[in-house]
C-alpha cells in the first residue's frame, strides 16, 4: 500500500488552501476585527471554528463517503441525494459561485483603475481573459496540484504576507473599541460570521477534488486516502487560520470607520505602498478568485462526468466555463442578490448532513433519522430563503421568530434536533414493534 509523501501532502494541502481561499476569506476577517476591537481574540476564535473547522470536517466526511456529496445525500434517499448534490454543484458552480468569483476579481483588481463608463466593456474583456486561463488550467485536473499547490499558492501567500506583515508593523497600536455586536458574546458572534465564507458548502465540491488528487499519486487504499486528506486539511487549515488572524488583527488596530473589509485592506495597502499596494491587493484577490474558480469548475465537471458518463470531461469543462462567463457579465450585484437566498437554504441542510455523517454508526444509519433532521432544518432554511426573496407572510415570520436561536441565525438547529429524535423514535418503533428497520 502506497501512502502520500510529505512533499505531496504539503502540495495537496497548499492546493486545498488556494481552492478555499477566495476574496470573501480575505475581506470578512478585517471587518470582524474592526467591529470586535478589544474582543478580537475570542471573536476570531469563533470565526475560525466555522471558517476553518467546519470545512475541514466536511472534506473528511466526503473522503469517508467514497463517492462524495451524492453518497451523503443517498443516506436520506437516492432521489434526495441526486437533487441535493446537483443543487450544490450548480449553485457554487456555474450559476453563482464561479461568476461571483470572477466579478469580485474584476471589482477589486481592475475596476479601481477604470472610469465608470468603461466598466461594462472592461468586465467583458476581463472575463474573456479570466475564463480562458481558468479553462486551460481546469482541462487537466491531474496537474492541479502542480499548477496551484506548488506555483500559485506560494505567490498568493507571499503577497498576503507582504501586505499583512507590513500593515501590522505600521498599525501597531492597541486594539480598537468594541461594537455592541461583540460585547456580550464575541465567540458566538465570530462563530456566525464564519458562515459568510460559505466554505462548508464549497468543501462538498472540493473534497472530491482532493481525493482525486491524492489517488492520482498512487494512493488508493481508502484508509490511507482519508489519512492523507486529514493531513492535507491540517496544512490548509493552519494556513487559513494564520491569514484570518493577520488580516483580522489589522482591522482591529486600524483607526477609522470602514464599510467593509475590502476598504480596510485597500486603505492599509495604499498607506503602506501607495498605488503599488492597491495593485498588489488586486493581484491577491484575483489569484484567490482564480484558484477558487478553477477548483469549482474541476469539481463540478467531475461530478457531472460521473452522473452523465456519455458526456466527456472536456465538454463539461467547456460548457460550465461558458455558462459561468455569460452569468458573470450580468454584474456582481445581480449575482449576489440571487445567490444569497439560495445559499441560505442550502447551508443549514449541508451542516446537518455533514454533522450526522460522523454519527452515522451511532444511530444505525437510519434513513428516518436523516430524513427527520433534514426536514426540520429544511423547513426553517427554506422559509429564510423565501423571506429574503420577499415571499414570506408576516404571520409566518412572527411564528418562526419564536423558535429558539432563530434571532441569531440558528433557528434550524432545534427543529433539526427534534426531527432527528422523532426519526429515531420511529425507527425504534418499527424495529421493536413491527420487526422492520429503515437503514442505509
Amino acid at each position: 500500500m502506497t501512502s502520500l509523501s510529505r512533499k505531496d501532502t504539503m502540495f495537496v494541502g497548499l492546493m486545498l488552501f488556494a481552492l478555499f481561499f477566495g476574496a470573501g476569506n480575505l475581506i470578512f476577517p478585517p471587518f470582524l476585527g474592526q467591529e470586535a476591537g478589544k474582543n478580537f481574540w475570542p471573536a476570531i476564535f469563533g470565526f475560525i471554528i466555522t471558517g476553518v473547522g467546519l470545512p475541514f470536517l466536511t472534506v473528511i466526511a466526503i473522503a469517508l463517503a467514497k463517492d462524495g456529496v451524492k453518497t451523503l445525500g443517498n443516506r436520506v434517499h437516492p432521489v434526495f441525494g441526486l437533487i441535493f448534490a446537483t443543487a450544490v454543484y450548480l449553485s457554487i458552480g456555474p450559476f453563482m459561485g464561479i461568476p461571483r468569483g470572477a466579478n469580485v476579481a474584476f471589482e477589486m483588481g481592475i475596476k479601481p483603475f477604470l472610469s465608470g463608463e468603461r466598466s461594462g466593456i472592461a468586465l467583458l474583456i476581463f472575463t474573456i481573459l479570466f475564463f480562458a486561463l481558468v479553462y486551460w488550467v481546469s482541462l487537466n485536473p491531474s496537474k492541479l496540484v502542480d499548477r496551484i499547490g506548488s506555483l500559485l499558492t506560494p505567490v498568493l501567500l507571499a503577497a498576503i504576507a507582504f501586505i499583512g506583515a507590513g500593515s501590522l508593523m505600521k498599525y501597531n497600536g492597541p486594539l480598537g473599541d468594541t461594537t455592541a455586536k461583540y460585547v456580550a458574546s464575541p465567540v458566538f458572534s465570530g462563530f456566525m460570521e464564519g458562515y459568510l465564507t460559505m466554505d462548508t458548502i464549497a468543501a462538498l465540491a472540493f473534497g472530491i477534488v482532493v481525493v482525486t488528487s491524492i489517488q492520482s499519486k498512487g494512493v488508493t487504499e481508502q484508509s490511507l486516502v482519508v489519512k492523507a486528506v486529514v493531513k492535507a486539511g491540517l496544512v490548509a487549515g493552519i494556513g487559513l487560520a494564520a491569514v484570518y488572524v493577520v488580516v483580522g488583527l489589522l482591522g482591529a488596530k486600524m483607526n477609522g470607520t470602514f464599510d467593509n473589509g475590502g476598504a480596510i485592506l485597500t486603505t492599509a495597502a495604499k498607506a503602506l505602498y501607495g498605488q503599488f499596494g492597491v495593485m498588489l491587493l488586486g493581484l491577491i484577490v484575483m489569484l484567490a478568485c482564480f484558484t477558487t474558480c478553477v477548483g469549482l469548475i474541476v469539481a463540478t465537471s467531475q461530478y457531472f462526468e460521473k452522473l452523465v458518463p456519455a458526456v466527456s470531461y472536456k465538454t463539461l469543462v467547456t460548457v460550465i466555463t461558458a455558462v459561468s462567463f455569460l452569468i458573470a457579465n450580468l454584474g456582481l450585484n445581480q449575482i449576489i442578490a440571487l445567490s444569497v437566498p439560495v445559499l441560505i437554504i442550502i447551508y443549514p441542510i449541508t451542516i446537518v448532513l455533514v454533522g450526522m455523517s460522523f454519527f452515522h454508526k451511532a444511530f444505525g444509519g437510519s434513513r428516518l433519522v436523516y430524513a427527520g433532521a433534514l426536514l426540520g432544518a429544511g423547513i426553517v432554511s427554506l422559509f429564510d430563503g423565501l423571506k429574503m426573496f420577499g415571499m414570506a407572510a408576516e404571520m409566518a415570520i412572527s411564528l418562526f421568530e419564536k423558535i429558539p436561536l432563530y434571532g441569531v441565525g440558528l433557528g434550524w438547529f432545534i427543529p433539526a434536533l427534534a426531527g432527528g429524535i422523532v426519526g429515531y423514535t420511529g425507527e425504534w418503533i418499527l424495529k421493536h414493534v413491527f420487526g422492520k428497520k429503515v437503514t442505509n
